[in-house]
């Protein structure tokens, strides 16, 4: 198997397997979905990503032998068309946009380190995630502004008064950014204030890599249950991040300024990593306490359809997947 199609399939089997894992508390998974949003959808999503992951794997594994420049691997580009692709296969509305941004540069990266091997060290796969956003171009980040817009509107997002980063509904902001050469990281740094896969994206996916991965591959190795070790990831994310798409949320039905508004709703769900801790410490899935603690999270969180829902929770542990796939692991 050529190495980006050996990506592309880490990527679609990541996804594929987050969604799958049961109960992920407020998400959709295989027992319960949204009214708009099924669990089909997200397998939908999953698959229709390929083809954008492959191609940037694929200008990875080129920049990797020095082929072309990794400024020229066309992140933007690829984010706004794994969206788009995503959209032509369902009708079940933003099911991908938090890891289409993880995993496009993820891809990119990996395809720059196993340029001739599947092998990979971890330590270089981060280190070059890094490289990659840090490479980003003005015309990336025009594009990922394209992808955004694609899916979302103002009134789920918020208002931010910009300062290095133009606002993403201004009619001239793709304009401004090439302009003022803002590139893709520069636009995250600045979403980073309030939103956590933005900051996954300017700190070399910390989350993923120092706490999602590891916690994944040692609840897997004691447990051999893959759906155990998903949802255990999801808890132990969700456990000590709040999660900013929930966060969020709350907080702009008190105000639309979108800095101001996560720090209320962060304030008002922390119950719910409360929560989480606490079916961890009862021994989650592994126990019949902890089994029955979350699923009446579950229940709870869904009461309210889809506002209770830790979206970037989910994105977090389909990124811990996805490195833990291309470190090898398999069940």
């Amino acid at each position: 198997m050529k190495i980006p199609e050996y990506i592309m399939l880490s990527a679609q089997l990541a996804a594929s397997l987050e969604v799958s894992g049961w109960p992920k508390p407020g998400n959709v998974h295989r027992t319960v979905d949204f009214k708009e949003t099924r669990f089909e959808h997200f397998l939908a999503g999953a698959i229709a990503m390929g083809p954008s992951i492959r191609e940037v794997a694929t200008r990875g594994v080129k920049a990797g032998r020095e082929e072309i420049d990794v400024s020229e691997l066309k992140l933007g580009e690829l984010i706004r068309k794994a969206v788009y692709d995503i959209n032509q296969w369902h009708k079940g509305g933003n099911t991908h946009l938090g890891i289409c941004l993880l995993f496009i540069p993820l891809a990119a990266a990996a395809g720059k380190v196993m340029k001739d091997s599947k092998k990979l060290e971890l330590s270089d796969l981060r280190k070059n995630v890094d490289i990659v956003m840090r490479s980003s171009t003005a015309q990336d980040a025009a594009n990922v502004y394209e992808a955004i817009l694609m899916v979302s509107s103002k009134k789920e997002l918020g208002e931010y008064k910009p300062q290095k980063a133009p606002d993403l509904y201004d009619p001239e902001s793709r304009r401004e950014l090439i302009e003022k050469n803002i590139s893709f990281f520069d636009t995250m740094k600045t979403a980073s204030k309030w939103d956590t896969v933005a900051k996954e994206l300017v700190t070399a996916m910390e989350i993923s890599f120092e706490l999602g991965q590891p916690t994944f591959e040692r609840v897997f190795k004691e447990t051999k249950d893959i759906n155990i070790a998903t949802v255990h990831t999801f808890l132990t994310i969700l456990s000590r991040i709040p999660d900013t798409f929930i966060a969020r949320k709350i907080g702009l039905k008190e105000t639309s300024d979108i800095i101001k508004a996560v720090e209320i709703g962060r304030r008002k769900i922390k119950w719910i990593s409360e929560d989480a801790a606490l079916i961890l410490e009862k021994g989650g899935l592994n126990s019949k306490e902890g089994s029955e603690a979350l699923w009446n999270l579950d229940r709870k969180l869904h009461e309210n359809d889809s506002v209770l829902n830790p979206g970037t929770t989910a994105d977090l542990t389909s990124a811990s997947l996805m490195i833990a796939i291309l470190n090898g692991l398999r069940y």
